[in-house]
């Protein structure tokens, strides 16, 4: 779907981040940028308190869902975000900027309740309202052009995404998915999920998988199965790698113009398991290389 206020959002974001002096501080300051917006955070979500204080039928149907899925909560009438502490560090920077974005995007002020779940937060959430809020806090978080001007200086690869997600403070996840869709290079993203643990059979479910523009234009979209076995190497990357990072793989897939052999590297972590590819010598070494320890 396309967001008709791109526009909009990336010109208030690029406001935002500049009078509140955040562009260029890394990781990107997101309690600056709160303060800024006129917000405050209350950190721990009292799920049963709010469902006392919080009476609309949109809070209690999410709470009759399922209280642990509720990752953030804003109240625009007294400017506060409640967050879910339990989420790491770089998930609650996601959503804290979320929120922010419910509050501070001028055409949503009628809403005075947000209240924000897995779904909601979802990247491929079709719901406009929560995809302009996903879209202002990865916008934000990737501080608009500083992110693809940091990515242009590594060579393609899954350390310089790592190197990426410390330096903004964002998770791994989210700087996979902005490295492939915003760079130059020929690469594709796999996501995996349900990934099996050690001494069971092996297998991993499709979560979402995404192309750059020049990959698609030379090689079309990859076409992925619902499950993968243990014929997939990633799948045995997953149950026998020690640091849970790989970036020497090859594999071969079937593209618009036939077989081609790939170059991929893998990532795992304890939600999802990331393989990049790209086809064979796309990575040169002549920007900067970075190397996992």
């Amino acid at each position: 779907m396309i967001l008709p206020s791109k526009n909009d959002i990336d010109n208030i974001s690029y406001d935002i981040l500049k009078s509140s002096k955040s562009l260029d501080i890394f990781p990107t300051p997101i309690e600056k940028i709160v303060q800024h917006s006129e917000l405050y955070i209350a950190g721990g979500i009292d799920l049963k308190s709010l469902e006392k204080k919080y009476k609309s039928s949109h809070f209690s149907e999410a709470l009759k869902s399922g209280l642990s899925k509720i990752r953030g909560f804003l109240d625009r009438r007294e400017k506060v975000i409640y967050l879910d502490m339990d989420q790491i560090g770089s998930r609650q920077n996601f959503v804290t900027l979320h929120e922010t974005g419910h509050n501070v995007l001028p055409w949503q002020n009628k809403t005075l309740e947000f209240l924000d779940d897995d779904e909601t937060l979802d990247p491929d959430t079709q719901e406009e309202f929560e995809m302009e809020a996903n879209y202002f806090a990865s916008v934000t978080l990737f501080q608009n052009d500083r992110f693809d001007n940091h990515a242009k200086r590594f060579e393609l690869g899954m350390p310089s995404v790592v190197q990426l997600s410390n330096h903004f403070g964002a998770s791994v996840h989210a700087t996979f998915r902005r490295y492939v869709e915003n760079t130059k290079y020929r690469c594709a993203l796999l996501i995996l999920k349900n990934l099996s643990e050690k001494g069971k059979v092996a297998n991993g479910d499709f979560r979402n998988s995404f192309h750059s523009e020049s990959f698609l234009s030379n090689f079309g979209s990859l076409e992925w199965p619902e499950n993968f076995g243990y014929k997939w190497e990633f799948i045995k990357d997953h149950l026998f790698l020690k640091k849970k990072w790989k970036v020497n793989g090859s594999i071969n897939l079937k593209t618009l113009n036939g077989n081609v052999d790939f170059t991929y590297h893998y990532f795992g972590n304890s939600y999802n398991s990331f393989v990049l590819i790209f086809p064979k010598g796309e990575n040169k070494a002549t920007k900067t290389k970075i190397v996992l320890k």
